[in-house]
């Protein structure tokens, strides 16, 4: 077998370090309150939560499928041991794949037909530069996520906002455009609907909604100011925003009216630093240590 002896610790390292990204860190991460301070950084931390977690998993189901295969002399035992692990592995792949595109297939085909009827029932206003208008009596606001994105807001709205509110609305709406917000998301809901019912958790998924929602208003806040938006919010919080599109109103509006009346914050440059520090090592420090010594050791033996 050219020297190659196979390693079981990194299989049970991988499976070990997936279980615990999965798992107890969202949680943690998911409970704590820092992340709003630094909502970008914590949304790169996530991202990368969720990608060392996902590696770790298919790893180390790879890692079992060459035991099974350079083994000297393995049993009937073993073989169905390392089988099935790489049985398992596959299919949370498989399953990621198709979650993926069901997902994103469907999202946009019901995009595609609300851009559509956006377009049939809505009006121009010059109040709401940009954006289409539509007659309706709830106050609400949002945009249609997409290539050819749609700014909404209802005509109750422009009732009750006054110019500057509405200005603060629109701008955080292409935040919402511009930044693509909608992949970030749908990536997290893929990622979700890929594992069984009882293990599904929506922590990872709310907590990067809230955060994107955070990005929107900063923008916003810079563009527009914090009080036209923290009024408008005010006013539009709690208003029905379509499955498939991304509201001012919605996500957390609350805690977001919230944090726009507070003083402003301080620069939170040495804990951005150090979240984006976290979330590099989350991928590479595995990859270095567990990952690439067995990728190297069975490169070394492959012809």
């Amino acid at each position: 077998m050219n020297g190659f002896v196979p390693n079981v610790a990194t299989p049970v390292v991988l499976a070990g370090l997936a279980l615990v990204l999965a798992g107890p860190a969202p949680a943690w991460l998911a409970r704590a309150h820092w992340p709003r301070r630094v909502p970008r950084a914590a949304l790169v931390l996530w991202q990368a939560l969720a990608l060392a977690a996902l590696l770790a998993a298919l790893g180390a189901g790879l890692s079992v499928a060459t035991l099974a295969v350079l083994e000297e002399r393995p049993n009937a035992g073993v073989l169905v041991l390392y089988g099935a692990a790489l049985a398992v592995t596959l299919t949370v792949l498989a399953r990621l794949l198709w979650s993926a595109h069901t997902l994103g297939y469907s999202l946009r085909a019901r995009r595609r037909r609300h851009r559509e009827l956006i377009d049939i029932l809505g009006r121009i206003d010059g109040r709401a530069p940009g954006a289409h208008v539509l007659d309706a009596s709830p106050a609400f606001a949002y945009c249609v996520p997409g290539v050819h994105t749609r700014l909404v807001v209802s005509s109750s709205a422009l009732e009750t906002l006054t110019d500057d509110e509405i200005r603060a609305v629109l701008e955080h709406e292409r935040a919402h455009a511009r930044a693509r917000h909608d992949l970030v998301l749908e990536g997290f809901a893929a990622l979700r609907n890929a594992f069984p019912r009882l293990v599904r958790s929506r922590a990872a998924f709310d907590s990067v909604a809230a955060l994107v929602e955070l990005l929107a208003d900063d923008a916003a806040r810079r563009r527009a100011g914090a009080l036209p938006l923290g009024r408008a919010l005010t006013r539009l919080a709690g208003t029905p925003v379509p499955a498939e599109a991304l509201g001012a109103g919605g996500v957390s509006a609350l805690a977001r009216i919230q944090r726009l009346a507070e003083p402003p914050a301080p620069s939170y440059r040495v804990l951005a630093t150090a979240t984006y520090v976290a979330a590099t090592a989350l991928v590479v420090v595995p990859t270095l240590t567990v990952a690439a010594p067995w990728l190297s050791q069975l490169s070394a033996y492959l012809p």
